[in-house]
């Protein structure tokens, strides 16, 4: 499948959203540590499928220290975002801890134009109004 990036991007917010349905059905009687570390571990499995059904091998020496560094920065949010994620699903309503957690938009779009260079244009900036105004909403 050759998909661009907005196909793959509202792929990747469909697999979200399960994730919050199918997360707070799991854990009606599983602490939300432990559905965190099955999730992280199910994970594992599925994408070392991946890689090896397509054929790729995994060599760790391609990439720089500093390549690795923040692949390994970016493990450490994520595992630290699915606790965070799991914990308010596991006390919270999934229609509204979901909405909030994507607010996470926002520190990326902030994060991108500080450190990547990345342009906040009045598109950019008025959707993001629209964005918490949206998460507000929908949480209250």
């Amino acid at each position: 499948m050759n998909l661009n990036w907005l196909g793959l991007s509202l792929l990747s917010a469909l697999f979200a959203g399960l994730v919050g349905i199918f997360g707070k059905l799991g854990m009606r009687d599983v602490d939300s540590i432990i559905a965190t570390t099955a999730r992280a571990m199910v994970m594992l499995v599925v994408l070392v499928i991946v890689v090896l059904g397509q054929g790729k091998t995994i060599n760790f020496s391609k990439a720089s220290l500093n390549d690795w560094f923040f692949v390994v920065l970016a493990g450490i949010a994520g595992a630290c975002s699915w606790v965070c994620y799991f914990q308010a699903l596991k006390i919270g309503q999934a229609s509204k801890v979901a909405p909030v957690d994507r607010l996470s938009t926002l520190v990326t779009i902030a994060l991108a134009a500080l450190f990547l260079g990345e342009k906040i244009t009045w598109k950019v900036f008025v959707g993001s109004i629209l964005l918490v105004s949206g998460a507000v909403l929908i949480a209250l």
